[in-house]
């Protein structure tokens, strides 16, 4: 008989049960794209510091948050590459050839302490785009009034410090 397959079955005749691995997850969900000529943008605090990023302490009194700041209007659908961009135009570290940069949330907790939440790394310069590159400030679960902390690295800058 050709065409169906029997399922295996054990020497007691009765057949395996079905594989635990069962079929792949469902894909990660886009973020919906935003209609960019209709909808308003969002302000974001990015806040950019050489080395490394700020420390929760650095952020705990309301209004003397570090000084390194640059306000960004953009939409929750920002991808790290576009901001890695908006960066470049005013963090001269962040234009040298070897520069990587690290993205990484702030935000309150629910005892009201600042967190510090690395979401992503980009390259200032690359052939080759990363996957981080393509993640949108949505699709990172980035919320209305968290700041941007953006760590610029180099081996030059590093050498320097």
């Amino acid at each position: 008989m050709a065409g169906a397959a029997e399922p295996q079955k054990r020497q007691s005749g009765r057949p395996f049960p079905p594989s635990a691995r069962g079929p792949p997850p469902p894909p990660r969900p886009r973020f919906e794209p935003v209609d960019r000529e209709k909808t308003c943008p969002l302000l974001l605090r990015v806040f950019t510091k050489i080395g490394g990023h700020h420390s929760k302490e650095d952020f705990a009194v309301r209004g003397k948050e570090p000084k390194d700041e640059v306000q960004i209007y953009t939409w929750k659908d920002a991808t790290l590459r576009e901001l890695t961009d908006l960066v470049k135009e005013v963090a001269p570290a962040a234009r040298r050839r070897d520069a990587r940069l690290s993205f990484a949330f702030v935000y309150p907790d629910k005892n009201g302490r600042f967190v510090v939440r690395e979401v992503g790394k980009t390259f200032s310069y690359s052939n080759v785009r990363r996957l981080d590159d393509s993640k949108t400030l949505g699709e990172l679960s980035f919320e209305i009034g968290d700041y941007l902390d953006v760590a610029i690295m180099s081996s030059e800058l590093s050498s320097v410090r």
